[in-house]
């Protein structure tokens, strides 16, 4: 068993940096077709660079960063820095093999399409 209580110190000895950000859930509308789940958030200012989503244990995570806008006047205070954060819980059936996600002009949308077995069949019916 190790007794050593000595900190560790940096390399630099200087104090860890936190840059504080506000974090909110992004606006998010889910829409379901026989096909699929289609998931789409609203993350203004948000860059494909500075997004993450995650599909883990039927859990989608989705997180974006966005920057603070160049400038002053109106629009630098509405875009200011932000992470924006939200994660769902997803019904069993999702082919998680086909999940897509694509971003335009701060809107994301998450497409999980279902697996085949979830979709409708119409049953043929025999006569006789």
């Amino acid at each position: 068993m190790n007794n050593d209580t000595r900190m560790q110190t940096r390399a630099n000895d200087a104090p860890e940096k936190i840059e504080p950000r506000p974090t909110t859930a992004p606006l998010v509308d889910i829409y379901e077709n026989s096909d699929e789940l289609l998931v789409v958030a609203d993350l203004p200012g948000v860059t494909k660079d500075k997004m993450t989503i995650n599909f883990d244990k039927g859990q989608l995570t989705i997180e974006g960063r966005r920057a603070p806008a160049t400038g002053s006047g109106l629009l630098a205070a509405e875009y200011r820095p932000l992470d924006f954060y939200r994660t769902f819980l997803v019904p069993q059936g999702i082919d998680t093999d086909k999940i897509t996600a694509e971003l335009q002009h701060g809107v994301l949308r998450v497409h999980l399409p279902k697996s085949a077995s979830l979709k409708p069949r119409q049953i043929a019916v025999k006569a006789g």
